[in-house]
């Protein structure tokens, strides 16, 4: 690991350099808890002011020379002091040794721990601070005794006073990154980040306890931490003195909370003194939370419930744990968890001998897609004598944990428990998921119809139709997967989640068929069952999300993307470790950031997809497509390549309803690579299969990355009747008028004005994608029309050139084909000479640093002007930004 980055607070370290440099500047200091950086950003701060014109002294205060006078100016002050002067002769002898030392420039004196100020220097602090030219910054830590010389900086309004919060999310996810040197997992980030509290010092503390332990591992670049590790000494020593000496009494009610939170205050006054609760808030160990109508009690910081349940001895333990059961029991189970805390606690505490009770709160725990939790309930529910029911639901949880192999094992075991056609049919469907989607057995689907088929009831015969169905569908058998989940939508008797599960089946059909509108409102239907289908089958929930997100893929639709990302299903998958939903979730946002031209994101977030499923392989194909896109549109062929032999890898066979999107990303690595000829062979053979299995909504976009590929004259599908075949303009034109939304009229325009359209329909064109936020595809189109302008050398040049650079600069790093046709090529040298003379550098200046003659120079401008399409250096800028890629390498 490298030495820990500056990252984040921006707008405090701003703060920090305005309160010396600007015109009202008057200093600054910042407050905060331990570790929270402010010694770091004091630094980071006085290394970014400007020595020319400041006298600069930095000052570490300390509890060494806290007792000496002078002691926390050692650094600043002579040695030697002069003697016999009273001790306001002192301090004016100490402004005037500062003052000569500072030789008429500015005094900026900055102290670190300023709390640990010895009066003397205290005193002498302020009295600098009330000098004409100068200005005092510096830190204190909350909670110590403050020098009133130092309070008085601010209540004197010398300075201004701020108290530094704790890292945002996104700053911590950065930390972790740089100091890591690679993308972290979000899950694991936000986990560490919740952990530390937004803390550096903890932050770090953490991470070396994480990777001395072995639970930090890395793949795909992506960092992963799996939540497990052993505290180090250092860490439990530095908790263990903020916790400081606890009282009987006090440290039972830091023991309860530690393993009972959130508690409610109600229960913890049942248990304990009301007087050790209120000890505990008062010295900041607990801190309460207003909760609908409970006021709940939580530890004022994560960490100390770590310690303080790791250094509880176990039989300790087990009696809390059983205490904290026994005292929710007695007041009733009132909330929905209430029934799963009771459970855990009971299961902890070795307590647990309710196999019903353990069931049901295994059936909530899945249901809330947390992973872990429901499948070490449903163990013990099993192990408790549950039976088949809890046989059931622990195969199912661990088809979800990615351990296929035993959750077949545990359903064979209660094969001869099977009595009726209920719970065959439950057999057969879980069997059935896990055999097809676990071990990729695609002979599954003709098993589960055959036995199913035996079936009496009308209920469980839906039950294993809806299931068939969505595997027919998977396997490409669309024609019988439509035909079996309409017969179960028909079925009165049908089960709520059948009938919703089939129709998740349908909605993904009529979604890649090109019917939007039909899809949306089979996936609302969905949605407003989904109260009265999670109990009973929660991972129907994926069938939902693929057959939403492939609508709003399909549709264009990017706003739609970003919010089922920041939905709630996905804030509890990433908690519970449900990997098919965060996977898939990723997937989808790598992909609304792709076309938005977040190159960057849309490759780091493709990587985590690819991090997360790496043991499943459902969606692991897609995951290394969409890292291929994403690697494609950067140029970076090599990688691009790379993702695409681990997608053809990682594909499963019996997930080849997702062929589109890989096939696509061929051919977008192809284009990468340079095959441009490959590129539109692989394409036009992919559109030509789409168009032959009905599959309008995907053939739309493949089309138009042909159009892209400046094949909109190209000629596509069958041999009409007059002996002609459509170009690539004409189908998409076909198409736009039956498949639904806004996006393929405006793809279809898109190819009739790249086919020979004028190049103001080109940047209305550009105008339509940059409304739907499509910034890559507005890019493109508004490049094509700059070069049709050029060609005609029209004065509409310079707009449409100033029009690229805006939408250039909203990406990343982008480099598609349609992006660099046509682009000017310039030399090594002319791009040296080009970056300087739009940053203003004037001719004689380039020539000396470059070490050349101002002639050659010149000469070297001309042919960039002619090049670029400009008439000299004022266009200079907006030419050279919207060229992709314009800003690798700065001038030198």
């Amino acid at each position: 690991m490298s030495r820990w980055s500056f990252v984040g607070r921006t707008d405090e370290l701003n703060r920090l350099l305005s309160a010396v440099t600007g015109t009202e500047g008057r200093g600054i200091f910042f407050s905060g808890s331990a570790g929270i950086g402010k010694s770091r950003l004091l630094r980071e701060g006085v290394a970014a002011l400007p020595r020319d014109g400041y006298a600069i002294w930095s000052i570490a205060a300390s509890a060494t020379t806290a007792a000496l006078p002078f002691g926390g100016l050692v650094q600043v002050l002579p040695a030697e002091q002069p003697q016999g002067l009273s001790p306001a002769g002192i301090l004016r002898w100490a402004v005037d040794v500062l003052q000569q030392q500072a030789a008429g420039r500015r005094i900026v004196l900055a102290i670190d721990d300023a709390h640990l100020l010895d009066p003397p220097s205290a005193a002498l602090v302020h009295l600098v601070a009330r000098a004409e030219n100068a200005i005092v910054i510096g830190t204190l830590r909350n909670g110590e005794q403050i020098p009133l010389p130092i309070r008085a900086l601010w209540t004197d309004d010398l300075v201004d006073h701020a108290e530094l919060s704790p890292m945002a999310p996104a700053d911590t996810a950065g930390l972790l990154a740089a100091i890591l040197e690679g993308p972290v997992d979000a899950a694991s980030a936000d986990r560490l980040g919740r952990l530390s509290a937004g803390n550096p010092l903890l932050l770090r503390e953490l991470v070396h306890a994480a990777a001395g332990s072995g639970e930090l591992t890395r793949t795909y670049g992506i960092w992963k931490w799996t939540g497990r590790f052993e505290l180090a000494p250092s860490l439990t020593d530095l908790i263990d003195t903020r916790i400081g000496q606890l009282t009987p009494g006090v440290r039972a009610v830091v023991e309860l909370v530690a393993f009972g939170e959130p508690l409610g205050l109600h229960l913890l006054n049942q248990a304990v003194d009301p007087a050790d609760v209120e000890t505990a808030e008062e010295r900041g160990l607990i801190t309460m939370v207003q909760h609908d109508r409970r006021l709940n009690v939580r530890l004022a910081h994560p960490l100390y419930g770590e310690v303080m349940r790791r250094q509880c001895p176990v039989s300790r333990t087990r009696r809390l744990q059983a205490r904290l059961a026994e005292l929710l029991e007695q007041v009733g189970k009132r909330r929905r968890d209430d029934l799963l805390r009771v459970a855990v606690w009971r299961l902890d505490s070795g307590t647990a001998q309710d196999p019903a009770m353990l069931l049901d709160a295994a059936g909530q725990a899945f249901a809330r897609y947390d992973v872990p939790l429901a499948t070490r309930l449903a163990r013990a529910a099993l192990d408790a004598g549950g039976g088949f029911d809890a046989a059931e639901l622990l195969a199912t949880i661990l088809m979800f944990a990615d351990r296929p192999d035993e959750a077949i094992t545990v359903l064979d075991a209660v094969s001869a428990d099977i009595e009726g056609d209920r719970r065959l049919s439950r057999w057969l469907t879980v069997r059935g998921m896990v055999s097809y989607w676990g071990l990729s057995r695609e002979s599954t689907v003709e098993e589960i119809s055959a036995r199913g088929a035996a079936l009496q009831d009308s209920a469980d015969q839906a039950r294993v139709l809806a299931f068939e169905a969505i595997m027919r569908l998977h396997r490409l058998d669309t024609a019988i997967a439509l035909r079996l989940g309409q017969t179960v939508l028909d079925r009165p008797a049908a089960s709520v989640a059948a009938r919703e599960l089939a129709r998740s089946t349908i909605a993904y059909l009529q979604a890649a068929q090109g019917q939007l509108r039909r899809s949306a409102t089979a996936i609302n239907q969905v949605q407003a069952e989904a109260a009265r289908w999670r109990a009973d089958m929660p991972y129907l929930q994926l069938a939902l999300e693929l057959a939403r997100g492939t609508r709003l893929a399909l549709a264009g639709d990017l706003a739609g993307i970003d919010a089922i990302v920041a939905d709630e299903f996905a804030d509890l998958a990433g908690a519970g470790d449900f990997r098919l939903g965060t996977g898939y979730l990723a997937i989808l946002q790598a992909y609304a950031a792709r076309l938005r031209g977040r190159s960057d994101e849309a490759l780091r977030t493709s990587l985590g997809a690819c991090a997360v499923l790496a043991t499943s392989r459902v969606y692991a194909g897609l995951a290394q497509a969409e890292r291929a896109q994403a690697a494609a549109l950067r140029g970076d062929a090599a990688q691009a390549a790379e993702a695409m032999a681990e997608a053809d890898r990682t594909q499963a066979p019996g997930m080849a309803v997702l062929y589109p999107w890989l096939e696509q990303a061929r051919g977008a690595v192809l284009a990468a690579g340079g095959d441009s000829a490959g590129a539109v062979k692989q394409l036009t053979s992919l559109a030509e299969r789409l168009r032959t299995d009905g599959f309008a909504g995907h053939e739309v976009h493949v089309l138009h990355d042909l159009v892209r590929l400046d094949q909109a004259d190209a000629q596509v599908g069958p041999t009409c009747s007059d002996g002609s075949r459509r170009t690539v303009a004409q189908r998409l034109a076909e198409l736009s008028e039956r498949v639904d939304g806004m996006l393929p009229p405006l793809l279809a325009r898109h190819a009739r004005a790249a086919a020979g359209g004028s190049a103001d329909e080109l940047l209305a064109v550009a105008d339509g994608f940059a409304a739907l936020e499509l910034t890559v595809y507005a890019a493109e189109a508004t490049a094509t029309a700059l070069r049709r302008l050029r060609e005609q050398r029209s004065p509409a040049a310079a707009a449409a050139r100033e029009r690229l650079a805006a939408l250039l600069g909203r990406c990343d790093l982008v480099r598609t084909p349609a992006l660099q046709a046509g682009m000017p090529s310039l030399s090594e040298r002319e791009w040296q000479v080009a970056r300087l003379a739009a940053a203003g550098v004037s001719s004689r200046a380039i020539a000396e640093r470059l070490f050349l003659s101002a002639r050659t120079v010149e000469n070297h401008l001309q042919r960039i002007y002619s090049k670029l399409g400009v008439t000299g250096r004022a266009e200079l800028h907006a030419a050279l930004r919207a060229i992709p890629g314009h800003e690798d390498g700065a001038p030198e």
